[in-house]
């Protein structure tokens, strides 16, 4: 059978068959015009850099992933397998993370002193520890604020299926201001990532349909009486509270009348595809990430909370690590395999930076319940993509996994790392609400030049 009759059946677009092709989801090699277009896309000079964070909740076992220590007790069941860079390995439950390792870079070397959920998560979303009466702003509102537009149709920072339990001002915008914060979809129906059909409505927008016998016209006369009342009470109510209100509506009008909005229905998605991410939260919230990423959004999180069989902090394994760990790398390995090959077929991994980390790594040393316990002392966290030279590994830690040997990275420094990769100044201040300016990292960071593309 020929291709085309291929297409037709499957329910394919050519451009689609094609896409898929050359991400190998349907077994064929990858065609010239597709590789010209994906560099067209990359090299456009008006396409600003963006970030997509992976967010583990509850701390991930870097010995578990991609720190292991096969040759101690400390190590563990899981095997390490070959990557597609010469020398540097992960577990053996990441295989399709193995094949784009070329693009990644794990830093094994991140060392903290908080041990503790809400202290920890919020240091690392914000790049600061908690103090007094300043609030600081989470990472995807600190950089959306560089990177976005105030007037774009789609909010310029979006959180997927965050939980937001333990540490909930690390998820906020502080001090920026609500104007800044995220539009949060797949959040309430549970952190636990399962195969439900109930997937596309969780990841949808709410509340973006006109009311039953509503026209368009009726919503844009109603919207326009609105618009008066509020010029009004702005006009005798100056202030931030009142312009945020009156913001954030103007932001959800233009959304609502946007045809950008369509970046959340992922039924446009050819099935194959879909599958390829894994019919669950977390892998169509990637694919969503990259849909959102697509339409100019510059910064969006996926959360990846839980898994079937374990609590909604999935990564917090102090009892039976090595299942719960399983489970959650079979959920994270095809979902940010395939987001990494999708960009980069797409053309759009050249500006786009990819995050993975959680609040802190696990105990080297295996507990009485078969579990690890916080460890903030040594642990790892992945960039690649945008601005990234992938490919390499940096730091490194004991043979027992316990201290770091090489190249200690701290959180501002990761912070600083980041800043560049997305093409901004980590010295760059914003004023704080108790006056006083407060860089994108803090002081004396310094970043990974050695990882950076010049």
């Amino acid at each position: 059978m020929g291709n085309a009759n291929k297409i037709r059946n499957q329910g394919l677009s050519r451009r689609d068959f094609m896409r898929l092709s050359a991400m190998g989801v349907l077994g064929t090699g990858m065609s010239g015009w597709l590789r010209r277009l994906a560099a067209e896309t990359a090299k456009n000079p008006q396409r600003k850099r963006t970030c997509i964070l992976l967010w583990m909740s509850g701390g991930p076992s870097q010995c578990d992933t991609f720190d292991l220590k096969p040759e101690h007790e400390n190590g563990g069941p899981f095997k390490p397998i070959d990557t597609d860079v010469a020398g540097i390995q992960i577990s053996e439950h990441l295989p399709k993370l193995a094949t784009v390792m070329k693009h990644l870079v794990p830093i094994r070397s991140m060392s903290t002193k908080e041990g503790d959920h809400t202290r920890a998560t919020y240091l690392l979303r914000t790049g600061y520890l908690p103090s007094g009466p300043l609030t600081y702003p989470t990472m995807g509102s600190l950089f959306s604020k560089e990177l976005g537009s105030s007037d774009s149709e789609l909010p310029n920072f979006v959180s997927i299926a965050p939980n937001r339990t333990l540490s909930p001002n690390a998820y906020g915008p502080g001090f920026l201001g609500p104007q800044f914060a995220p539009l949060v979809v797949g959040e309430g129906a549970g952190f636990v990532q399962t195969d439900d059909q109930n997937v596309d409505a969780a990841l949808k927008v709410k509340n973006l349909e006109l009311p039953q016998g509503i026209s368009r016209k009726q919503a844009d006369n109603r919207l326009s009486i609105l618009k008066d009342l509020e010029n009004d009470f702005t006009a005798t109510h100056p202030g931030v509270p009142t312009k945020s209100h009156q913001s954030a509506y103007e932001a959800a009008v233009r959304m609502m009348r946007s045809k950008a909005i369509e970046a959340f229905q992922l039924d446009q998605e050819p099935d194959t595809l879909r599958d390829a991410y894994g019919r669950n939260r977390f892998g169509q919230g990637c694919l969503l990430a990259r849909r959102l990423i697509e339409q100019g959004v510059p910064f969006v999180e996926v959360s990846l909370n839980g898994v079937q069989g374990s609590n909604a902090f999935g990564w917090d394994t102090h009892q039976q690590n090595f299942e719960a760990v399983q489970s959650l790398s079979e959920v994270l390995d095809p979902a940010w395999g395939t987001l990494m090959t999708d960009l980069e077929q797409r053309g759009l991994l050249d500006s786009t930076l990819v995050v993975w980390m959680g609040e802190f790594g696990r105990t080297p040393k295996i507990n009485q319940n078969t579990g690890r316990d916080h460890f903030p002392a040594a642990w790892t966290t992945v960039l690649g993509g945008g601005g990234i030279r992938g490919g390499q590994v940096i730091g490194k830690t004991s043979d027992d996994g316990m201290k770091v040997t090489d190249q200690p990275i701290a959180v501002p420094d990761l912070l600083a790392t980041i800043c560049k990769a997305l093409g901004l100044d980590p010295e760059k201040q914003n004023m704080s609400n108790i006056g006083r300016p407060i860089p994108l990292a803090d002081h004396g960071a310094k970043p990974i030049d050695k990882i950076l593309k010049s």
